[in-house]
C-alpha cells in the first residue's frame, strides 16, 4: 500500500465531489431527499451524512501531504457507500438512485483507493 497518493488528481476530484455532496446534504434537492426517505434514513440524522462527507473530503486533501490520511479517507468512503448500498437493498429502493448515485460513487471511491493508494 502506498501512503501518499500517486497520482494526486483523482484524489482531489473525489474530494471536490464528496464536499459538494456534503453541501447538498444540508438542504437536499428533491432527488436526494427522496433517496434518503426511500431507504428509511431518519431526517433528524441527515446532518450526520454531511459531516461524514466533509471529514472524508478533508481527509482526502490532508492525505496529499500526510501519509496514510488519504488512503484511510478513501477506504472510509468505500465503507460508507457499501453501507449505503446495503441500505438501498434492505429497503428495496433499487431504482436509478441506487444504480447511478450509490453504486457509481462506490465504484469511483474504490477506483481512487485502488489506483492511487494500492497499485
Amino acid at each position: 500500500m502506498i501512503l501518499l497518493p500517486d497520482p494526486i488528481w483523482p484524489v482531489v476530484v473525489l474530494a471536490v465531489i464528496v464536499f459538494g455532496d456534503g453541501l447538498l446534504t444540508f438542504r437536499p434537492p428533491q432527488a436526494i431527499a427522496a433517496c434518503l426517505d426511500g431507504v428509511g434514513f431518519p431526517r433528524e440524522w441527515w446532518w450526520v451524512l454531511a459531516v461524514v462527507k466533509f471529514l472524508a473530503a478533508a481527509g482526502l486533501v490532508a492525505g496529499i501531504w500526510i501519509p496514510g490520511f488519504g488512503a484511510a479517507a478513501a477506504a472510509g468512503l468505500v465503507v460508507y457507500f457499501l453501507c449505503a448500498a446495503v441500505a438501498h437493498l434492505r429497503a428495496g429502493y433499487i431504482g436509478r438512485d441506487f444504480w447511478l448515485n450509490c453504486l457509481g460513487m462506490l465504484a469511483v471511491s474504490l477506483a481512487v483507493l485502488i489506483f492511487c493508494f494500492v497499485v
